[in-house]
């Protein structure tokens, strides 16, 4: 596997995750609605305690990885 194809992969994976994470928040919404002061500071134990920190984390990874692939020299 290339250097390209190895970084392909891993940008996919974390996609993957960050749609599994978008999933798991659109059920919760559906199952009873999400108070914005608990997404953006959720209290010890909620479903969403360090969602966002994580997904905007995956977030950051996969455009640093989309940046290296199409070597554009734009790398956090």
């Amino acid at each position: 596997m290339s250097d390209t194809e190895t970084l392909i992969k891993q940008k996919n994976e974390l996609i993957t995750k960050m749609l599994q994470m978008q999933k798991k928040f659109v059920d919760l919404e559906h199952s009873g609605g999400v108070d914005p002061g608990e997404y953006y500071n959720p209290p010890s134990g909620s479903p969403l305690e360090n969602y966002v920190a994580e997904y905007n984390e995956l977030a950051r990874q996969v455009n640093k990885l989309a940046h290296e692939i199409k070597g554009s020299g734009h790398v956090n």
